[in-house]
């Protein structure tokens, strides 16, 4: 089955890459107004999915992240005409000039040619990696989550009758239905077929992914994110943002997980957190010095335990630990961090400048939430990830990360002497 997928990809590769950009962004108009066209039976499909999904235990977090509701089917649409006013990078000339040979030489961004993306229950990354591959001349082979197999196949369904109805072949977006894990493994060695692999899920996929596969792999999405209140920081300002750091949504990659107070500050602040998330009904795991601030408090606080300080919690529960200074601060990110998003709130230039130098995450922030690490909120239009290794691409991955480029020489009968 996966070798006559990779094929047809691969046949349909050829044929995206001499689109041109007018006959890209139709195939994107038709497939955003077939998604809303024929909402019903995606939306169906995703009720059957969520079903299933409580019966077998989800949790909320993922719960949240399966579900597909009419504003987001809509949003989702929308991101998809969005892609079509995003400029198209395939055919731009990065560089070039005329070498002492006579040679005219330049670089010039062509497609990948097929994405393989495996990732769980995210039923909006169907959509999204579609629209930017196709934004790009590429072939897309997707692999969800068993949880969400119903959704995606339906989604599936609907834009490869969009991409017919445009004359373009079906296989230029297709699905892996089956929920059979050996096919994960059998995709990872497809290198015969798919150009570059893109996993996104927990730290087990990415393992997987790193060991086991026979094409490039660009890996993240694992958020451990922090935020460091350093002791110039104003109060009223710092709780607002870690409020949307934490509870804007929760379930997501780039939502804070440990908080660092500066321990000049610790005093007056960790109460004031502890008023703030009892508020928004996060749950509190303090270190012994947090937790001797804040078990007067009114949030819920327990003793964080060792492993916490790793792991995405994807849920309102926050870590916090105070620490001796800035450097202690950076130390716990460099020991703990995923190199996701990481923020600072200081009103002191030099702390800032130290975070931003010294702090070696795909994206940081100073005074502002870690929730702005996102493809349209950077302004790239939907993502295919957000990668946090440092080769290719990092950090939000648009369309231009979905590129590679060839040299192009022209010559008037030139020969190498």
């Amino acid at each position: 089955m996966l070798e006559q997928m990779g094929a047809a990809a691969k046949a349909a590769s050829y044929k995206l890459a001499l689109l041109s950009s007018r006959e890209k962004n139709r195939v994107l108009e038709k497939i955003a107004d077939y998604l809303e066209a024929q909402s019903q039976q995606i939306l169906l499909a995703n009720e059957q999915d969520l079903a299933d999904a409580r019966n077998n235990g989800l949790s909320e977090a993922m719960l949240d992240r399966l579900a597909l509701t009419p504003a987001r089917l809509k949003s989702i649409a929308d991101d998809v005409r969005q892609v079509c006013n995003l400029a198209d990078p395939v055919g731009q000339v990065i560089d070039g000039g005329l070498l002492d040979s006579g040679l005219r030489i330049e670089r010039r961004r062509v497609p990948l040619g097929v994405i393989g993306v495996i990732y769980e229950a995210r039923p909006n990354v169907t959509v999204d990696v579609a629209s930017l591959c196709l934004k790009t001349g590429n072939a897309a082979i997707l692999r969800g989550g068993k949880e969400t197999w119903r959704t995606n196949a339906a989604t599936v369904n609907v834009i490869q009758q969009a991409l017919e109805e445009c004359g373009l072949p079906a296989g230029a977006v297709q699905a892996i239905e089956s929920p059979e894990r050996a096919l994960v493994n059998e995709m990872l060695r497809m290198d015969k077929y798919i150009d570059m692999l893109i996993p996104r899920g927990g730290a087990g996929l990415h393992k997987l992914c790193r060991e086991q596969s026979t094409i490039p792999v660009i890996t993240g999405g694992i958020g451990v994110c922090h935020i460091v209140v350093d002791d110039s920081a104003e109060i009223a300002p710092a709780l607002k943002i870690i409020v949307n750091a934490k509870t804007q949504r929760p379930s997501t990659c780039n939502t804070v997980e440990t908080l660092l107070v500066h321990q000049g500050i610790a005093q007056t602040f960790l109460p004031a957190l502890s008023k703030q998330m009892a508020e928004s009904g996060v749950t509190l795991h303090a270190d012994e010095n947090a937790l001797a601030l804040l078990k007067d408090g009114p949030a819920k606080v327990e003793v964080v335990k060792a492993q916490q300080y790793d792991d995405e919690y994807l849920s309102l529960d926050l870590n916090v630990k105070v620490v001796a200074d800035l450097d202690d601060a950076i130390a716990h990110i460099r020991t703990h961090g995923t190199q996701h998003s990481d923020a600072i709130l200081t009103r002191t230039l030099r702390n800032a400048d130290r975070f931003i130098n010294e702090v070696d995450s795909s994206a940081v922030y100073v005074n502002a939430s870690t929730r702005f690490t996102d493809g349209g909120q950077f302004g790239l239009g939907a993502e295919v990830a957000v990668s946090t290794q440092k080769l290719h691409a990092r950090g939000p991955m648009g369309l231009e990360a979905l590129t590679t480029y060839k040299w192009i020489g022209f010559g008037d009968d030139t020969i190498r002497a």
